[in-house]
């Protein structure tokens, strides 16, 4: 009988619409995000433009991924309702923040984190074998930069001194979005009718969990060696200097400065080991969808 009852339950509970389930399901993972000190400190604008130049490169990989099987996918009944390429899509908008900010040869110069391949490979592995759970991570993922995105524009902004007329953070501007609410509307209105059966429903619920990727503990460990001051025994070298693409510019442009450019440029990137570094990405990667959850 105590089984019946909980199936009941489970069935009338799954009969919710699809995007009011998927962010009860990711309601305690965001809590966990929106309450580590990474995100108080991210909140507060202590963040360096190596960091922010690492997380960049991160999700153009995970968006090139992303937009690569939702194109492969988009006459699926799966995905279909979804599509929306011209008010979404953020790999162009990408590659000119990496070219802002990395200069014409970014495609050699940024770096793939070991956790970020795992996450293209898991976007891979989805579109080809179960494009339905792409939604999960289209919801996730746009849904969250449309939303929260706009606030972190505006941190990223004010800390690292970019520009006003929005060099560096393309990836955060929707030109194609003219009123975020309503196309949020219509983006959940659109999700609600996917047709899926209850288990199909239970398997996208969880892949959005998956989808947000980083726990509280990658967090943790991420203050933890901060608060160390130590990577690997060593003692951290300091934040890259905070400067604009405009300053950059007038250095790299200076006469016999190319190779010190060149070192300058190799400097900013070294900072971080490995382990370090897709810390640091993921962290921002969970941070971009716990706000954008809040404000969904």
């Amino acid at each position: 009988k105590n089984m019946e009852t909980f199936q009941t339950h489970s069935s009338e509970s799954m009969s919710k619409d699809l995007s009011e389930l998927m962010k009860e399901a990711t309601k305690e993972v965001h809590e966990q995000a929106e309450n580590t000190p990474f995100m108080k400190n991210f909140q507060k604008g202590q963040v360096s433009l190596h960091e922010f130049k690492l997380v960049t490169a991160s999700l153009y990989f995970i968006y090139s991924a992303l937009e690569e099987e939702i194109e492969r996918n988009k006459d699926n009944p799966v995905y279909a309702p979804v599509y929306f390429p011209a008010e979404l899509h953020r790999k162009a908008a990408l590659e000119e923040d990496l070219e802002y900010f990395y200069g014409s040869n970014w495609r050699e110069e940024i770096p793939c984190p070991e956790a970020t391949q795992k996450y293209v490979e898991r976007l891979h592995y989805v579109g080809k074998n179960h494009p339905e759970l792409l939604v999960a991570h289209a919801y996730t993922r746009y849904l969250g930069d449309l939303s929260g995105g706009q606030v972190l524009k505006k941190i990223a902004q004010k800390a690292l001194q970019l520009p006003s007329t929005g060099e560096g953070l393309t990836f955060f501007t929707f030109d194609g979005v003219s009123n975020a609410t309503k196309f949020k509307q219509l983006y959940r209105s659109r999700m609600n009718a996917l047709e899926m059966d209850l288990a199909t429903k239970k398997r996208v619920l969880e892949e959005a969990k998956k989808a947000f990727v980083p726990s509280s503990q990658v967090f943790e460990a991420l203050q933890e060696l901060v608060s160390k001051g130590q990577e690997n025994g060593q003692p951290v070298q300091p934040k890259a200097e905070l400067r604009t693409r405009n300053v950059n510019k007038s250095y790299e442009h200076a006469p016999g400065n190319k190779s010190e450019k060149t070192n300058k440029r190799h400097i900013d990137m070294m900072p971080t080991t490995p382990l370090v570094r897709w810390i640091l990405a993921l962290s921002f990667l969970a941070t971009t969808v716990a706000v954008g959850l809040f404000a969904m």
